[in-house]
């Protein structure tokens, strides 16, 4: 690809960070670039204004950029400081990213400062990086260059040996941690479990990250051109927390992939080939797998294509393998015969195929083969996020956990003139909208939203899936009984509803196996009755092959399988798929599978279990359950025994880490701007954006107008979703619920609504004619935040009325209560017949503004501004809180003195006012010290 910088220089110049693309050969000179401090704006740098990068510890050199972060007026450059190489596809190298640099971009005191400690911070580890350093990029072209970079492999002596005798399980692991695949070496490590499981979360407080974050902290002065010194703005709360975040999640974490040359967000059926050697990189890669697009956004707008770098999240491991098409038939192993295992029983964190020495030194014999086994599972970065607080489907038809996998056979030279294969599988949540708990081990699902907009969802995912991979097989493995019965039951039917729509040729076919029933005991094995099923349905879709750059076949379908996670089940069960298919593809070859001495397939266990890990661990934290039978085909109590350990670390993640992180995920995509973080500092909850907060709220509006304006000839001027107490007449109340309040020519009503169900649960009706005045101003509820205190931001109005005997309430929109609200009791009232008590101390007593006997109120509060309102912003900007609590109080005034008469002569009156209902002196009187500590808890625990 023309322009792909392999490697950047990043120093501090006086107005701003330079990013300098080292040009690699063949490639044409780069223009530096500079990221300005303060506003981040990016632009060309001229080269004589490049500070002298000589000087001790003034610049580091970094593999790509991951993008530019900002928050308010902070803004951070994220670049590959480490990487490490895990496959080779077509003679192109793919790494996986190890480690990152965060520069801050505010000022150049704070960017030199880190700019220095990263420096310092690469030296110490210069040893582990001149395996990377070595070879350059451009020197990779041959196959034999596929292991230049990988590091941290792990030989164990005799041990590692496959003949060696055959040890415990618990010994097997730690002793040979690195033949189970890189997650489980890093596990067993020496550093132990704790400590990784700690930078997972963000709360390491030694090594790397920490390391890392000491170099972040931000100074409080910046020194301007003039030598002036001045303040900058008081760094938000949660930032340092972010950082973190993003230290875990683009580096540590070793989940995101990416390759100069090569489009690994596509299969081998959609990438184009050859590749169009003119257009950049980021132009031809799939959007759904493009992870750092928002990020990158600023260089490609200023036209820095060179810093354009995908990368995507998933898993890419590889193995290579020998097969005979004659295998020996001798019991035993003799000096010249071949076995069927790994090249090399020490397999490095990266997955990278790696030579076996003893079988290096001696030559092929005339029928034996070498290929490469690649896997790619490639993570939506659409609906993305974690476990419990991103289920189902959103409106667009995008689920949850959507992993595209496949699985490659190659000849280990990527010979043209030899045939490739590739099988996809894919993975994704139950198709409809749903929940659950995570305060529970074994939470209930709960269904969520009508049955038609469960539908409308529905179908628009198996549109989307059809356009995408052709046929499609669904494999449901949710239990037939028990909290998981009622979803797979609704699963079931939606897709009959849909292939009642469809042509016989388009029908969904639906395999519903309860995998718990049938491998209840510890017996993984049935799992073959699955395949039995589906092996013809496998082998009528077959694979996609191309040969001398062409396609001779294509995949007619893929197999969409699912179960509650979508992680542990579905890896047991999509392994099982992927040995069958390479038993076909290799039969194909000319090569018997079964027929090989070796039946273990350790290899191929290995990389499916390593993936299996890596997609878990990005979905739930933790790694996969039912591991132990993908990595040797065999289950027992000590595998059960590790499962519960996990179950209980993804309950612990699913209660305290999930919930920021899932903030931070859903603000660096780009689904929701800065103002998450006050939100989630204000209840310590993320909200899920299945369905587009604006479209939601219009059709609760339009749902209320349907249901509840009975008379034709009113005449409808507004609907609109605001804040009101449960209680009526009730001013202080906390929390408040979101209600539809509707605005006709004769009447006011405000609908309660239940948004789970989309229903009217109930609603009142208000004539103009009785509305006596409009009172609008600060609301504060609650002042444990700072988003709570923002007077700005915490506006309401209340409407006063005379109950008149055209009011009428109405419940469960079934019932109806056309009682003359008048004839009810006023408690407000009654609490009032003893004159002594002064009217102040009744509101104080009561929780309710002071009133008459004969005057109701309705109350309400403007909702915030919503992070995902505003990112999703493309009519122009929102109304603010003010603006919008102004307009809908000057609408209503305006229809109520149309209906109210006027007496001759009488003056224009005006019935809004303003004032506070509820002022910011008053809510922190009210506010109690046991919310303040409930709240610091709830934030030592969760923020």
């Amino acid at each position: 690809m023309p322009g792909v910088a392999r490697k950047i220089l990043i120093c501090a110049a006086i107005d701003g960070v330079i990013i300098q693309p080292l040009t690699s050969k063949g490639q044409r000179p780069f223009q530096p670039v500079r990221v300005k401090y303060g506003d981040a704006t990016v632009s060309s740098s001229p080269r004589e204004q490049i500070p002298d990068t000589s000087k001790p510890d003034s610049s580091f050199e970094a593999f790509g950029v991951i993008g530019l972060v900002s928050v308010s007026q902070w803004s951070y450059l994220v670049t590959i400081v480490r990487r490490q190489q895990v496959a080779q596809i077509c003679g192109y190298p793919i790494y996986v990213v190890t480690e990152v640099a965060i520069t801050p971009c505010t000022s150049k005191s704070s960017a030199e400062e880190s700019i220095r400690k990263t420096s310092i911070h690469l030296s110490r580890n210069a040893r582990d990086l001149s395996e990377e350093s070595d070879s350059s990029d451009e020197e990779v072209e041959l196959p034999s260059m596929t292991s230049d970079e990988v590091e941290d492999a792990i030989v164990d002596g005799d041990d590692s040996r496959p003949d060696s005798a055959r040890s415990s399980i618990a010994e097997d692991v730690m002793r040979r941690r690195g033949s189970y695949g890189r997650f489980a070496q890093r596990w067993f490590s020496r550093s132990g479990w704790t400590l990784d499981q700690k930078r997972n979360m963000g709360l390491s407080n030694t090594g790397k990250v920490q390391e890392t974050l000491s170099k972040l902290k931000p100074g409080t002065q910046e020194t301007t051109t003039k030598g002036d010194v001045k303040a900058l703005p008081s760094e938000p709360e949660l930032l340092p927390k972010l950082l973190r975040t993003m230290q875990v999640l683009f580096g540590s974490s070793q989940s995101f992939y990416f390759s100069y040359d090569f489009d690994i967000t596509r299969s081998l059926s959609k990438r184009k080939s050859p590749q169009n050697p003119e257009t950049p990189l980021y132009t031809q890669v799939d959007d759904i797998f493009f992870w750092n697009r928002h990020l990158l956004q600023p260089f490609v707008s200023a036209g820095h294509d060179s810093l354009a770098l995908p990368v995507m999240k998933g898993f890419i491991g590889q193995r290579s393998f020998v097969v005979d098409s004659q295998p020996p038939q001798e019991d035993e192993l003799a000096p010249d015969s071949v076995e069927l295992r790994p090249l090399s029983p020490s397999v490095s964190s990266s997955g990278s195929p790696m030579e076996d020495t003893e079988r290096a030194t001696v030559c092929l014999r005339q029928t034996e083969k070498k290929y490469l086994l690649t896997v790619i599972s490639r993570r939506s970065a659409k609906r993305a996020g974690l476990r419990y607080l991103r289920r189902g489907i959103d409106q667009e038809g995008f689920v949850a956990n959507m992993v595209e996998t496949e699985q490659l056979l190659s000849p280990s030279d990527w010979d043209a003139s030899s045939r490739v294969y590739s099988f996809l599988q894919i993975r994704g949540s139950i198709p409809l909208f749903w929940s659950q708990s995570p305060y529970s081990l074994k939470p209930i699902p709960m269904l969520q939203h009508s049955q038609e907009a469960n539908y409308n969802a529905f179908r628009k995912h198996f549109e989307i899936l059809s356009r995408n991979y052709g046929s499609l097989q669904i494999v449901n493995l949710v239990e037939k009984h028990g909290v998981e019965k009622a979803i797979g039951t609704a699963y079931e039917s939606n897709v009959q509803r849909l292939n009642e729509e469809l042509t016989e040729d388009n029908k969904l076919p639906f395999e519903w196996f309860d995998f718990h029933a049938a491998c209840r005991g510890m017996k993984f094995e049935n799992v073959s009755y699955l395949l039995s099923k589906m092996r013809k349905q496998l082998e009528e879709y077959g694979s996609t092959v191309q040969q001398d750059g062409k396609e001779v076949a294509q995949q007619k379908g893929v197999l969409r399988t699912n179960c509650m996670d979508c992680l542990d089940r579905t890896n047991v069960c999509q392994s099982s798929f992927g040995k069958h298919m390479l038993e076909v593809q290799l039969r194909q070859e000319g090569i018997d599978l079964s027929a090989q001495l070796d039946q273990e397939t350790t290899w191929f266990n290995t990389l499916w279990a390593d993936n299996g890990d890596a997609v878990s661990k990005q979905y739930a934290s933790t790694a996969a359950m039912k591991g132990d039978y993908t990595r040797t085909r065999k289950r027992d109590y000590r595998g059960a025994l590790n499962d519960l350990g996990l179950s209980l670390a993804r309950f612990y993640s699913g209660m305290v880490n999930d919930y920021f992180s899932q903030a931070a995920i859903d603000f660096l995509l780009g689904n929701v701007t800065a103002s998450v973080f006050e939100e989630f500092e204000s209840d310590m909850m993320t909200k899920d954006p299945a369905l587009s907060v604006v479209k939601m709220r219009q059709t609760a509006i339009e749902l209320c107008q349907k249901r509840v304006i009975a008379d034709e000839s009113e005449e409808f001027h507004g609907g609109w979703v605001l804040l009101s107490p449960n209680t009526p007449d009730t001013v202080k109340s906390f929390p408040l619920e979101e209600v539809v309040l509707l605005l006709t020519d004769l009447a006011l009503y405000l609908c309660r609504f239940d948004w789970k169900s989309d229903k009217v649960s109930s609603f009142e009706r208000i004539q103009l004619e009785n509305v006596t005045g409009i009172k609008f101003g600060t609301y504060i509820t609650s002042t444990i935040s700072m988003a709570h205190i923002d007077e700005a931001k915490n506006v309401g109005f209340i409407v006063s009325y005379h109950p008149g005997k055209s009011d009428v309430r109405r419940t469960n929109t079934r019932t109806l209560s056309s009682v003359d609200i008048a004839d009810k009791p006023n408690t407000g009232a009654a609490v009032q017949k003893d004159a002594s008590i002064p009217a102040s101390l009744v509101s104080l007593l009561s929780g309710k503004p002071a009133q008459t006997p004969d005057q109701r109120q309705l109350v309400f509060k403007a909702p915030y501004l919503d992070s995902t309102m505003a990112a999703a912003a493309t009519n122009g900007p929102y109304l603010s809180e003010l603006q919008q609590v102004t307009t809908i109080c000057t609408e209503i005034e305006r229809l109520a003195l149309e209906v109210q008469l006027t007496k001759p002569g009488e003056e224009d009156k005006k019935i809004v006012t303003k004032g506070d209902i509820i002022s910011l002196d008053e809510a922190r009187r009210n506010t109690s010290v046991l919310e303040q500590l409930g709240h610091s808890i709830k934030k030592l625990v969760w923020a």
